[in-house]
């Protein structure tokens, strides 16, 4: 029935899966770097170079919707799926600017297990966005999207810890400061996946 309610319209799932694509590239990329944090610019520049990548995916898709009558699916919906995800890439773009900019020096264990979380959610986010292409299988993109949920939550339950341990580790004031926004950076871009998951819910709900 859902397969029947969704005009073809391939251009649009092949944005959605470049951009999902593009988003575990960079989550991967990140999580590289902290795990061999040497060599910075160059890291941060490739990191740089595939969130344009996602830009341009981003608003390629935009104009397609302001000038294409038939959609796949509701305007708004596809408005905020290509925002979300834009969002994560965005975010972890902003991450790999921050550890350059700051000149944080050693990486911490936490971190680097932030970054752990973040490329399986957005893997998971990949294969979410992907099986909306024939949605023949509702039940398996709505498990997609409780995994992403976990992902989400297990973050968010490390960056809270991560950040009070941070309070109590009597480091300088300015590290403190440093890293907090760093850990901010990292538990969002696992809530815009949560939220790119939520609009993936919407739309399988809405017409199953």
């Amino acid at each position: 029935m859902l397969e029947k309610l969704m005009p073809r319209s391939d251009a649009f799932f092949d944005d959605f899966d470049a951009q999902a694509d593009a988003t575990v590239r960079g989550a991967r990329l990140l999580l590289a770097l902290f795990e061999d944090f040497s060599d910075i610019e160059r890291k941060v520049a490739a990191i740089k170079e595939v969130e344009h990548e996602g830009d341009n995916i981003a608003h390629r898709a935009f104009e397609r919707l302001h000038r294409q009558f038939i959609t796949p699916f509701d305007r708004a919906e596809i408005h905020r799926l290509l925002g979300r995800i834009d969002d994560v890439l965005d975010l972890t773009d902003a991450t790999a600017e921050k550890l350059l900019l700051y000149e944080v020096g050693l990486v911490p264990q936490a971190a680097k297990d932030l970054a752990r979380i973040l490329v399986p959610a957005t893997e998971k986010l990949r294969d979410a966005v992907r099986q909306m292409r024939e949605i023949k299988n509702p039940a398996q993109i709505l498990a997609s999207c409780r995994q992403i949920k976990t992902y989400e939550s297990d973050a968010d339950a490390l960056g809270r810890a991560a950040i009070a341990a941070l309070f109590k580790s009597g480091a300088d004031p300015l590290s403190i400061m440093k890293w907090k926004e760093i850990y901010d950076l990292m538990e969002t871009a696992t809530d815009r996946c949560e939220d790119v998951a939520n609009v993936i819910e919407g739309v399988v709900l809405e017409h199953a």
